[in-house]
């Protein structure tokens, strides 16, 4: 007899954001179903630019670290509700060329069997800050 998942709880939210810090990928993939999606903050879809399937999430996830390689999400907040919860952090992070950006966002999850399997994340649409 297999043992039920075990829900997704606010603990379990905050070890995918710690994941998120640690630029961890093989920790996040950990948190998500076969067939997750994430539904990043920029694009040219409503949604923003899709990841549908690990493979693609895989690489959507590690596009935020190559994007901005000292990415950080802090002062989070987590909620759970049911199949579904919201993280609310201040992202910070600086490209390549030296632009920063620090803005307030969430992210908004559907869970299933224990797992994330869409991660739908929204960002405050603010100019660039100067490079420190």
């Amino acid at each position: 007899m297999s043992t039920p998942p075990r829900p997704v709880d606010v603990e379990t939210l905050k070890a995918f954001g710690a994941a998120w810090n640690r630029h961890d990928i093989d920790a996040l993939m950990s948190f998500m179903s076969d067939d997750c999606s994430f539904h990043a903050v920029a694009g040219p879809d409503l949604q923003g630019r899709s990841f549908v399937g690990r493979e693609a999430v895989r690489e959507g996830f590690q596009m935020a670290w190559l994007s901005f390689p000292d990415a950080a999400w802090i002062d989070a907040e987590h909620v759970v509700f049911g199949d579904r919860g919201i993280s609310e952090c201040t992202f910070t992070g600086t490209k390549p060329d030296g632009t920063r950006i620090e803005a307030r966002m969430v992210d908004v999850f559907t869970f299933r069997d224990g797992k994330i399997v869409v991660k739908n994340a929204f960002r405050k649409d603010r100019p660039p800050l100067r490079p420190a």
